[in-house]
């Protein structure tokens, strides 16, 4: 019964992102945003894969506590795939943005401390897996890890939500003087919107179950290996 339970978040993810998809590139726009224009499609997707690189990020930060807390290896397990999972949500984030900057700017990247902060994010995340490679030890290596991974995820915060904020000078959508923030969003882009983060969201989950259930797998065939 439980299992098939399990399949319902997945069948709701397909349904939101199917949905997202679709109504995001045929809906009317409502207005027309000077500079933005039709780009504000890419709302549906930018955003929602920046909010689930953080989403997924989280999880990694509460699992390196709880490993600390307990020193339980799962903990660690689940943690590291939860970096790796956000990394790639945020390097697809990067890459949508590129679009859009390149659309709303004239040039793919811009000298932007929205865009800098989270550049700045993912190479600190990019330095956590390369750490995690760099330690033999499997005890060693998911305790500094887990110590590591409790200031990226504080760094990452503050690269981006906190830095560009106090800079007061950020093109992005979404900061203070920007023509586009989500709470001004037009009822229909928001039925879409809010949607799309959630869809993008429980495939992150999905994704995340499974490279936890196979590091598990991979975990027992190489300790019977040994036996």
């Amino acid at each position: 019964m439980i299992a098939h339970y399990k399949w319902i978040y997945k069948a709701v993810a397909i349904v939101l992102l199917t949905y997202a998809l679709l109504a995001g590139l045929t809906v009317k726009l409502p207005y027309e945003l000077p500079v933005i224009y039709e780009s504000i499609r890419n709302l549906f997707y930018h955003v929602g894969m920046w909010f689930t690189m953080l989403f997924v990020f989280l999880i990694s930060f509460i699992y390196s506590l709880r490993h600390l807390k307990g020193f339980n290896p799962d903990h660690d397990r689940v943690a590291a795939q939860a970096a790796q999972i956000g990394l790639v949500f945020g390097m697809l984030g990067i890459f949508t943005g590129m679009f859009w900057a390149n659309a709303t700017w004239g040039a793919p990247w811009v000298r932007d401390p929205k865009l800098n902060g989270a550049a700045m994010s993912l190479l600190v995340y990019f330095a956590y897996i390369v750490l995690r490679s760099s330690i033999a030890d499997e005890e060693k290596k998911a305790r500094i890890s887990a110590v590591y991974n409790i200031f990226a995820f504080i760094l990452a915060i503050i690269f981006i939500g906190v830095l560009p904020r106090i800079s007061g000078d950020s093109l992005h959508p979404g900061q203070a003087g920007s023509p586009l923030t989500v709470a001004g969003l037009d009822p229909s882009l928001r039925a879409i919107f809010y949607p799309a983060v959630l869809g993008w969201i429980l495939l992150a989950v999905w994704i995340l179950e499974i490279k936890v259930r196979m590091s598990r797998l991979h975990n027992t065939l190489t300790e019977r290996d040994y036996d």
